[in-house]
């Protein structure tokens, strides 16, 4: 019988090597699809492009590459396929949370696991008007961010207020904002999990450095300009202190609760203890996750390898 053929739709030029590396080792048939320069007829009900299985690896940041374009085409795109009856791996559903901080906290409270407190704004005058109903420090964030792209901290109204008398603010591709609790992480340090097949497969501890900006990686910190000391974690370019880690089981639970309810099929959150009531957030879920860098040195083992082995179930079916 004829194999089947996996496309791996994707925009990061480097971030998938590995796994690509690792599609060749086991024999795997699969077809590179860069999401930059595509296009597809929704018309058109008889089409075939070339695969039987497309795992989407889009990311939300591709507008600091460049490839803005991408975001939403893509959004259109999964769509259109799965209308055909094509399986897609982290399909159009997945998607939807993956380029939306707003929906991402919509499912959190639908299923009651805590998340700092927000408010979504697409006005300049509703940014004071919300801001009073938090308790400072606040951040601003784009809904549509990445990498902690364009993340601003505040640690008073009046200096909210000011800022916004002599600067404008960036409220990212869908000019939608997000004003929300700054909440500072116990020992400075952040849990980052990952998923497969909406089971859980590791978490590594981040230890962060003590007085900078950034004690949520990937949301409430700006990292491009930091010099930090240590292992890349692999998920952004932040280069801090990282330790497997084992989460108790009522968040393993929770966590896989997210993802199945999402319909996330490959994805990584981050969440923190608050060190003011020592309570649990939940403040970042990703549908394009990568895993941490040196997984060997770090977990024993890498998860490549299990993420080959999943899609390849996929493919026996």
């Amino acid at each position: 019988m004829k194999s089947k053929i996996l496309g791996v739709y994707y925009e990061h030029p480097e971030w998938f090597e590995k796994f690509f590396s690792k599609l060749d080792e086991k024999g795997i048939d699969h077809i590179k699809m860069e999401s930059r320069n595509t296009s597809f007829d929704p018309g058109e009900s008889q089409i075939s492009i070339g695969v039987d299985v497309m795992f989407n690896r889009m990311s939300p940041s591709a507008f600091n590459r460049g490839n803005e374009n991408s975001i939403f085409y893509t959004l259109n795109y999964l769509k259109y396929l799965e209308s055909l009856g094509i399986e897609i791996i982290n399909g159009y559903d997945a998607y939807t949370y993956e380029f939306s901080k707003s929906n991402q906290i919509n499912l959190l409270r639908s299923l009651n696991i805590k998340h700092p407190k927000t408010f979504v704004v697409n006005h300049e005058s509703e940014i004071l008007k919300t801001a009073k109903n938090l308790k400072f420090p606040i951040v601003l964030k784009p809904n549509i961010g990445g990498s902690g792209a364009n993340i601003i901290k505040f640690e008073t109204y009046i200096e909210l207020k000011n800022y916004l008398s002599f600067n404008k603010i960036d409220w990212g591709i869908d000019k939608t904002l997000l004003v929300q609790e700054f909440l500072t992480a116990k020992d400075s340090s952040i849990i980052r999990v990952e998923t497969i097949g909406g089971k859980y497969i590791y978490a590594i501890k981040i230890h962060l450095t003590e007085g900078e900006f950034n004690l949520c990686p990937a949301d409430y910190c700006k990292i491009d300009d930091q010099k930090i000391d240590g292992m890349k974690d692999g998920v952004s370019d932040r280069g801090s202190i990282v330790e497997k880690f084992d989460p108790p089981k009522n968040i393993i639970r929770n966590v896989e609760k997210i993802f199945q309810s999402a319909k996330i099929d490959v994805g990584g959150l981050e969440y923190l203890v608050n060190s003011e009531d020592d309570e649990t957030y939940i403040y970042d879920i990703n549908a394009m996750s990568n895993f941490v860098a040196d997984p060997d040195i770090v977990l024993g083992f890498d998860p490549n390898d299990n993420l080959v082995d999943f899609v390849n179930q996929k493919l026996q079916v």
